[in-house]
């Protein structure tokens, strides 16, 4: 079974900030982003190779007014302040001891906001650090598969000065043929530092899958 790819207007729309589309278009980027098509939903980010990949996001986010959270570590949000700003950037608190593991607490969370009819949109980096390594960490592909939540590919394209957010898909569990469909979507994307993309296939299991957090 193949990825199912969603189509027609989206359910969801923003109205962003007016400042930070001309800040976008001072420094030469563009957002193309319509809306989104559900009530929760996993956004991959990529390529993530450099720090400049946050200061764009944050800007395209700020654009189009979509708000999204992020894994964080629990022990974070253990000071009140930072805690709150942490809570108003969308940091989501993930104990990384537990023994049911961030991907688990995530799809809690996602059953939760589903039950309640609530907003959740969680952004991820399927990479996970700014150096190359051998492929995309699985937290993203299960939190959104167990989750049955869509998938969003974000591409943050410096070949275009782009951030395209356009392709939604709900996966299939057939994790070869998935990745096939996600590695069209970035098909022709550059990095901000080229050699430190990862491809864009599944990392060996032998390899740590800790996810790191993105904004």
């Amino acid at each position: 079974m193949a990825a199912i790819e969603f189509s027609g207007p989206p359910a969801i729309r923003f109205s962003g900030s007016r400042l930070a589309r001309w800040v976008l278009k001072q420094i030469g980027w563009r957002v193309l982003f319509e809306g989104l098509p559900a009530q929760q939903g996993v956004l991959v980010i990529y390529p993530h190779t450099s720090n400049w990949d946050f200061v764009i996001l944050v800007i395209a986010k700020w654009a189009v007014g979509v708000s999204v959270s992020f894994w964080a570590k629990d022990k974070l949000f253990r000071v009140p302040m930072f805690a709150r700003w942490l809570r108003w950037l969308g940091g989501m608190p993930v104990k990384r001891t537990s023994p049911q593991g961030s991907v688990a607490q995530a799809v809690e969370r996602f059953a939760q906001a589903h039950s309640q009819g609530r907003y959740l949109w969680l952004a991820l980096s399927p990479e996970g650090t700014r150096k190359r390594i051998q492929g995309w960490r699985s937290g993203f592909y299960q939190t959104a598969l167990r989750a049955g939540v869509p998938l969003g590919l974000v591409r943050l394209d410096y070949g275009r000065c782009e951030v395209l957010a356009q392709d939604f898909i709900l996966l299939s569990g057939d994790e070869t043929e998935d990745f096939k469909r996600i590695a069209c979507a970035y098909d022709g994307v550059r990095a901000c530092i080229p050699e430190n993309a990862a491809p864009i296939r599944p990392l060996d299991p032998a390899v740590p899958r800790s996810e790191t957090i993105v904004k």
